[in-house]
């Protein structure tokens, strides 16, 4: 057998992790890993046109597999591109092995060509980041890295000189069997004892779930009934937790709608079900909350608690649920659930007025046609911005579809990146890009990545010519709108170039055909879509504490846009409500 070198252990390694793929651009430091993986069928080399769109597809697959994905840069300029896709999946608690190449191991500290740390640079997104400074070093270090990534889900990076890469492996290296799943944790009985006094004492008890409820659907539908209990979302938690949900009272936040903000406010004790919701103005003050999160650093950092569990969702509520005394008051939950029902048939107003007739088209009327054309196993991936309030208020989660954006670390240009990781996962499932015209546009040069692999990528582009989250939160501080137009171009003549398919969309009654045409070609498209930019409600008052991590007031009038099928679903949950 001969001899590997570093490079071909690396790959080897990365293999046997699971890894499929490895998304990157190709570098002179990076040349003996793209050179091993080109003598390999286990691992394709993913050539995208920016390093972080490679980072970004690299969490997009991860999130979508469950497993270790893993993306590269050359040294210097290169890797550093990765490290906004990077915050992203680290923040998005996707495993994700980022490989830094780095300049010549006898240049490093000498003010070399494009000589950065990255093994200091990537801190802060990552659990683990490390230099290989010898052969000797692998391949320990390496499997130390995909166990941090793995084991605590997020990012590790390793920084690998590329004439390191290229020297021989050391024989007889210490390898094992490496960690390529997460076990489940399961509470402490003091906290479940603690937890069975506060919900059996209580007697209106509000659900507030997270993307840690991934898996649990059953389980939290089995407590909510035993307890009696409205049940709210954050953004993150919808695909996994609002489909086929008799307690469903909407989503709370920026993008809220419905009444979960009432719940979680006028009950006598909150419980935090795998979130780590960011937006504390939300949460109230005033009522018992207990948080239970598989990550105990998220526990009580929005804030206090009256009890932190640390386990995950569901092996916590299948130790919980058979033990709290069921509650057969069903007034508090009843009363939400009317409260959501109002509140979306006040909002819904707002969409249905002519929108299949208003031109420039109505945002809210191509999210609802996208969501009813689109399959039932759908991945829509979705940019930051305005594109986040249609995916959160028109896309209808099934249990089978998947909706993935930068909802944690909040980047835009994520759409596009994190649509050819999913694409790749599974040619045949269809991967939808919900993109803005501003998001597009920063990282469209990868378009041309979707043509070069032939991915069947959909790009459906709300393109209102506009940064239109920004102009927003200048019009709610009380400014005027400045350096948010966007002078833009026919994008479908641009995917027609390309060698893609193209449509541009300026009258309602042509967007389901073209939709549906894009979804019916077998590869690539993208279909322009001229929205109105003009879309938002703007509260009457303007007040300047608004702006501010978008306080509670802002959010509850300025988003006004209706709520697609979601009135359909309240008004459905209301048959459960026992009538005099």
């Amino acid at each position: 057998m001969a001899k590997q070198n570093v490079a071909e252990q690396f790959v080897d390694i990365l293999v046997r992790a699971g890894v499929r793929r490895l998304y990157g651009v190709v570098g002179d430091s990076l040349n003996p890993v793209v050179d091993a993986i080109r003598r390999t069928r286990a691992i394709d080399w993913i050539q995208v046109r920016h390093e972080e769109t490679a980072a970004f597809a690299a969490g997009a697959e991860a999130q979508i597999t469950g497993g270790l994905a893993a993306c590269a840069g050359s040294c210097g300029p290169g890797n550093l591109h990765l490290i906004n896709g990077l915050y992203d999946a680290h923040r998005s608690m996707a495993p994700v092995l980022a490989l830094a190449s780095h300049i010549p191991s006898s240049e490093i500290g000498l003010g070399y060509f494009q000589e950065t740390h990255p093994d200091r640079l990537f801190q802060e997104c990552s659990h683990y980041s490390e230099l290989i400074s010898s052969p000797k070093q692998m391949p320990r270090l390496l499997q130390t890295a995909i166990q941090h990534a793995v084991g605590r889900g997020g990012v590790s990076v390793v920084s690998l000189p590329g004439d390191i890469a290229a020297e021989q492996a050391p024989e007889k290296a210490v390898e094992h069997a490496l960690v390529t799943s997460r076990p489940t944790v399961r509470p402490g009985d003091a906290e479940i004892d603690a937890l069975v006094r506060l919900i059996d004492d209580a007697d209106r008890v509000t659900l507030f779930c997270g993307s840690g409820t991934k898996g649990a659907h059953a389980e939290v539908m089995q407590f909510a009934e035993r307890i009696k209990a409205p049940v709210g979302h954050a953004l993150r938690g919808k695909e996994w937790i609002q489909y086929d949900n008799p307690y469903d009272v909407g989503m709370s936040g920026l993008l809220g709608y419905g009444a979960a903000y009432e719940a979680t406010h006028e009950c006598d004790l909150l419980i935090l079900l795998g979130t780590d919701f960011p937006y504390n103005a939300f949460l109230p003050d005033d009522v018992k909350i207990v948080q239970v999160d598989v990550r105990p650093e998220h526990l009580g950092r929005r804030s206090k608690l009256d009890l932190a569990v640390w386990g995950d969702v569901r092996e916590t509520l299948r130790c919980l649920t058979p033990r709290v005394r069921a509650k057969t008051d069903r007034g508090f939950l009843d009363k939400m659930l009317e409260k959501h029902a109002d509140a979306l048939e006040g909002v819904v107003k707002a969409y249905t007025r002519k929108v299949e007739k208003h031109t420039p088209i109505h945002p809210e009327y191509v999210a609802a046609v996208l969501d009813e054309i689109a399959d039932d196993d759908a991945v829509f991936t979705v940019d930051t911005g305005m594109c986040n309030v249609w995916a959160a208020r028109y896309l209808t989660p099934n249990g089978r579809r998947r909706i993935i954006g930068s909802f944690s670390h909040g980047s835009m240009a994520n759409a596009l990146p994190q649509a050819i990781g999913a694409q790749f996962t599974d040619r045949r499932r269809q991967v939808v890009s919900m993109s803005g015209d501003g998001g597009f546009s920063m990282l469209m040069g990868d378009f041309l990545t979707l043509v070069q692999h032939d991915l069947p990528v959909k790009v459906v582009l709300f393109d209102n010519s506009s940064l239109g989250m920004v102009e927003l939160e200048m019009l709610v501080a009380g400014l005027p709108p400045h350096g948010t137009a966007n002078h833009n171009p026919d994008f479908a003549a641009i995917a027609r170039a390309a060698g893609a398919y193209g449509a541009r969309v300026e009258k309602p009654k042509e967007l389901a055909g073209a939709l549906k045409a894009a979804f019916r070609h077998k590869g690539p498209a993208l279909v322009d879509v001229v929205t109105d930019p003009n879309a938002l409600s703007i509260p009457p008052k303007i007040k300047a504490e608004m702006v501010t991590g978008f306080a509670l007031s802002a959010s509850k009038i300025v988003l006004d846009g209706g709520v697609g099928r979601m009135l359909q679903m309240a008004r459905s949950n209301l048959r459960n409500v026992p009538r005099p």
